[in-house]
């Protein structure tokens, strides 16, 4: 079964830290590009850090220098690290793949940075 599960979301003070794990049922995640994306509200969900299965990784502008992705092939598992948060990082936070995220997203993580 397809399935997408987030964790480790809060409530946090801005310069604070957080991270995030994500467990992929291996139909989604073997092989494939895994990303972190967010929704702030009012807003469209945006890809803001992605892996590769060979460990290439990329981010977005907004969070370079201080979000870090990872995986875990053996565990399907996907993390994020996220420091000097702001309050602009608040929003609820998905994984799926890169490129052609399946249809049915987990249920996300709040993420809420205080100022």
């Amino acid at each position: 079964q397809a399935q997408l599960v987030e964790s480790g979301g809060g409530l946090v003070q801005a310069g604070g830290s957080l991270r995030l794990s994500c467990a992929a049922s291996g139909i989604i995640f073997s092989g494939r590009t895994m990303g972190w994306y967010r929704q702030a509200p009012g807003k469209q969900r945006e890809l803001v850090a992605w892996v590769s299965p060979d460990g290439t990784i990329d981010y977005a502008d907004s969070v370079k220098g201080r979000f870090t992705i990872s995986r875990d092939n053996a565990k399907n598992t996907v993390n994020l690290l996220m420091n000097s948060l702001k309050p602009e990082d608040t929003a609820v936070y998905y994984c799926n793949r890169r490129y052609s995220p399946i249809t049915n997203w987990g249920q996300g993580t709040q993420v809420t940075v205080s100022s």
